[in-house]
């Protein structure tokens, strides 16, 4: 069974609210039509406490907005153009991932499927981030005051500097995900080649977070079937892609039609202002704005794949 959306639970809740406060008025007793008022409980001139169901529609209703207040605030802080919006909730059941056609490999079948889209009819987005060179603290702060969900693909020949960030990372709910060692063009390497590349990944993410990743990108999205073998072997289940890519002051698209659909994937780089035009902080206000411009919410990937 799927979780119900925010709107439905809500809807749900208050119908709940309503039959819960006529079941307590039976025929022209006290709170009926025409009936005597029915006295508060406690002190003279104090409310009755609210029933279970309206009650928990007040909380998760004070919840909601209580948490989009915040973003709101943040998002001014950080110079966003408008506040990120709301995801719904994922589903109670993720959604069957198969492979993009066009991206298959010759007997595929039992493989890790590649893709760029999630299947979902939600206005959602996920963002992700690869190889892990820059290593910029505002990021950090930024994404946590935004609550924005994102997924980082790590290489370690430029992580293995200072683990320390990637941890403060993960411990605000980013889930660490394999990009390869070194990130060589794989299908340019043998098959034990790869595994060393992929499976050695593995290892390290697993020594440094403490958990060895289910999803992997290989590097500058090249692959072959060798590499679906081997990562599959190492405890790959799926091979996210993605639909377009972000820069601090353009987004380059991947689809015929430059836009964005429900359950892209976009791509984005750990850099600096050395490597392109802005810093971290630069990119994410960009990204945001073309995002929300255009009706979607960043929903983490990891709730659907």
């Amino acid at each position: 069974m799927k979780r119900h959306r925010p709107g439905v639970v809500l809807a749900a809740l208050l119908a709940a609210a309503v039959a819960s406060g006529c079941a307590e008025e039976p025929g022209g007793g006290a709170g009926a039509p025409g009936g005597p008022a029915k006295p508060a409980a406690g002190r003279p001139g104090e409310a009755a406490p609210k029933a279970g169901p309206a009650r928990a529609l007040d909380t998760y209703a004070e919840a909601l907005t209580k948490k989009q207040a915040a973003r709101a605030v943040a998002a001014k802080k950080w110079g966003l153009a408008t506040t990120p919006l709301a995801a719904p909730e994922p589903p109670e059941v993720k959604p069957r991932i198969t492979t993009r056609e066009g991206f298959e490999v010759r007997d595929d079948a039992g493989l890790p499927p590649v893709f760029t889209t999630v299947p979902t009819k939600e206005k959602i987005v996920f963002l992700t981030m690869d190889d892990g060179a820059e290593k910029d603290p505002e990021l950090l702060r930024m994404m946590t005051e935004l609550d924005i969900p994102y997924s980082a693909f790590l290489s370690d020949y430029v992580t293995n500097d200072d683990y320390g960030y990637f941890r403060k990372m993960q411990k605000r709910g980013v889930t660490i995900s394999n990009h390869t060692l070194n990130h060589r063009y794989l299908p340019g390497l043998s098959r034990a080649e790869q595994k060393q590349e992929i499976c050695g990944q593995q290892e390290k993410i697993l020594k440094h977070f403490g958990k060895r990743p289910t999803l992997f990108r290989p590097p500058y999205g090249n692959y072959n079937r060798d590499t679906l073998v081997v990562a599959k072997s190492c405890g790959i289940t799926a091979v996210p892609l993605w639909s377009s890519e972000a820069f601090p002051d353009h987004m380059e698209w991947r689809e015929w039609d430059r836009d964005l659909h429900p359950g892209d994937i976009v791509l984005t780089h750990f850099r600096g202002e050395e490597d392109w035009k802005g810093s971290m902080p630069d990119m994410i206000r960009q990204v945001m704005k073309t995002i929300t411009d255009k009706g979607y919410a960043v929903a983490k990937l990891e709730d659907y794949v």
